[in-house]
């Protein structure tokens, strides 16, 4: 099982650039950041933790494609990743490219969690019916797919469609960039990344053992292999018993939480974590 780490990056905190660099020489497997094209003040959608007060790091989210493609020119084996992308919020054609760039700089080292969303106001903001999301962020996916794997690529969805179109670059990685969903356990969770991805990104990692038998009888059911899903619980805060388990579980990789610090904050839970690798 590999070790990497994941932050909610935000600009007052280490640059991603600088993080990656550090992680990588550190032996880190990889580094996963979130994306949040901004805010609404409006708090029509309650916090995504709890309580009554939105966290500020979720105010001063960094764009993370140019934030890792800053890190993969400074890099050259960390796997770089988002956790998670919002493909519902951004024009697929564009976005696909913008993908697809990032892994031919990175030399194909780029994980692409993606997830539906929980910030209604900034959806709309972008257009977006929340109630509809999934089967854009599908949609979106698999035009995406589209263009990096076929040099005459096409996609007539119910949502967005393409003409037989060019666009390159095309990824390092073949046929697609590796894709995985965020999100909470659930048939249609599995059923999507059955269809779609490569695999899952669980939260904090709890209810692993009970949730894995589905995903992978999702997957056996969709004729795909069950043993080429990556299983990457994200925002970990680790024990040596709690890595034992997961690895016994089968998972392949686990992103342990950095702290929202400062630089000298966040490098201390870098060293700290070395002992796990």
């Amino acid at each position: 099982m590999r070790i990497g780490v994941t932050i909610h990056a935000t600009d007052q905190t280490i640059p991603v650039h600088e993080l990656a660099v550090a992680a990588e020489e550190r032996g880190f497997a990889s580094l996963y950041v979130p994306e949040h094209t901004h805010i609404p003040i409006s708090r029509e959608t309650p916090p995504p933790t709890g309580g009554d007060e939105l966290e500020e790091k979720y105010l001063r989210t960094p764009d993370p494609i140019v934030s890792l493609a800053a890190a993969a020119s400074l890099t050259s084996t960390i796997r770089l990743g988002t956790a998670v992308s919002l493909p519902a919020q951004h024009d697929p054609i564009s976005w696909a490219k913008a993908i697809a760039t990032l892994d031919r700089i990175s030399g194909g080292r780029v994980t692409l969690g993606v997830g539906y969303g929980w910030n209604v106001e900034e959806m709309r903001d972008h257009g977006v019916d929340h109630r509809t999301r999934r089967a854009l962020v599908r949609e979106h996916v698999l035009l995406a797919q589209a263009i990096w794997r076929d040099d005459v690529a096409a996609y007539d969805g119910e949502l967005v469609s393409l003409p037989p179109s060019w666009s390159w670059p095309k990824p390092v990685q073949r046929p697609r960039v590796r894709t995985l969903i965020g999100g909470g356990a659930g048939p249609k969770l599995f059923s999507a990344v059955a269809e779609w991805a490569d695999g899952w990104i669980p939260f904090g990692g709890s209810g692993l053992k009970a949730s894995l038998p589905a995903l992978r009888a999702a997957v056996v059911a969709a004729g795909r292999d069950p043993d080429a899903l990556h299983i990457v619980p994200m925002g970990v805060v680790p024990t040596p018993e709690k890595l034992e388990f997961f690895a016994s579980l089968g998972v392949t990789e686990t992103a342990l939480q950095l702290p929202v610090g400062t630089r000298d904050e966040v490098l201390k839970a870098l060293d700290d974590y070395v002992t796990y690798l």
